[in-house]
């Protein structure tokens, strides 16, 4: 299956594995799912971080590049026909996140399940794991 990484998984898989739920750390250690991560992310944690409002185990541009390698984690970049998903998008009362809303963007279009604990992600018409 492929799979698509929420930010803060990716965090928690890089910085904090433990923070992981059972089920998340099957789906994603399983040879049989490849494992993408969004340009999206990498450009919430270095914006996020230079903010001062995460604080990562390492600079953030190591734990893009290293933990990435080291999981084998896919790339994927933000292309015109995830953008145009933002057509189809629902508003979510009081959700403002841009990078969720991208990222669930990329998910309808790949066609892929996004790995997230956040419950805002779950109300869009997204398939979610966790």
């Amino acid at each position: 299956m492929d799979i698509l990484l929420d930010t803060v998984a990716f965090i928690m898989i890089a910085c904090e594995p433990e923070r992981l739920s059972l089920h998340a750390k099957r789906l994603f250690t399983d040879p049989d799912n490849n494992i993408f991560l969004s340009v999206v992310s990498g450009w919430e944690i270095m914006l996020k971080q230079k903010l001062g409002k995460l604080t990562l185990t390492d600079k953030p541009e190591t734990i893009l590049t290293i933990d990435v390698a080291k999981h084998n984690i896919r790339v994927i970049p933000l292309r015109m026909t995830d953008i145009f998903q933002l057509a189809l998008l629902p508003k979510v009362k009081n959700h403002k996140d841009p990078f969720d809303r991208m990222l669930v963007c990329q998910s309808l279009a790949h066609k892929m399940p996004i790995l997230t604990p956040d419950p805002w992600i779950r109300k869009y018409d997204v398939k979610t794991l966790w």
